[in-house]
């Protein structure tokens, strides 16, 4: 053995893999207002959407564009986690890491507000 430490496959992958998974969403769901806001939009917004939604393909719009707001702040909280972890000092990258983070979110919020119009506005017109 060339001492590395053996790497997990197959169903122990996945299983461990779920697990960080589930670590993540808990730690997000703790520190994070602003992912448990956007959680409670998704979780008021989802019955909404089904009903909203006349065919399968708008209906899935519906819904990704809310799972997609979910993930670009999971992905931007680790940013600024990341950034955080670096030292309290301030550094233009720094700024710039979080503040591109942050517009990403804002992009992914834009996005629900037009796919919803849209879609609303294709049936009800």
């Amino acid at each position: 053995m060339t001492g590395r430490i053996p790497k997990h496959t197959g169903w122990q992958r996945i299983v461990r893999a779920t697990l960080y998974s589930l670590q993540g969403l808990k730690a997000a769901w703790q520190n994070e207002a602003a992912f448990r806001q956007e959680l409670l939009l998704v979780v008021l917004l989802t019955p909404l959407a089904l009903q909203i939604g006349h065919n399968a393909t708008q209906k899935i719009l519906l819904l990704a564009s809310l799972f997609i707001v979910l993930i670009t702040e999971l992905l931007n909280s680790a940013i600024e986690a990341t950034v955080d972890r670096g030292g309290t000092e301030f550094h233009p990258l720094a700024g710039q890491a979080k503040d591109i983070g942050s517009a990403a979110v804002f992009i992914s919020l834009l996005l629900v507000v037009v796919t919803w119009s849209l879609v609303i506005w294709e049936n009800w017109q």
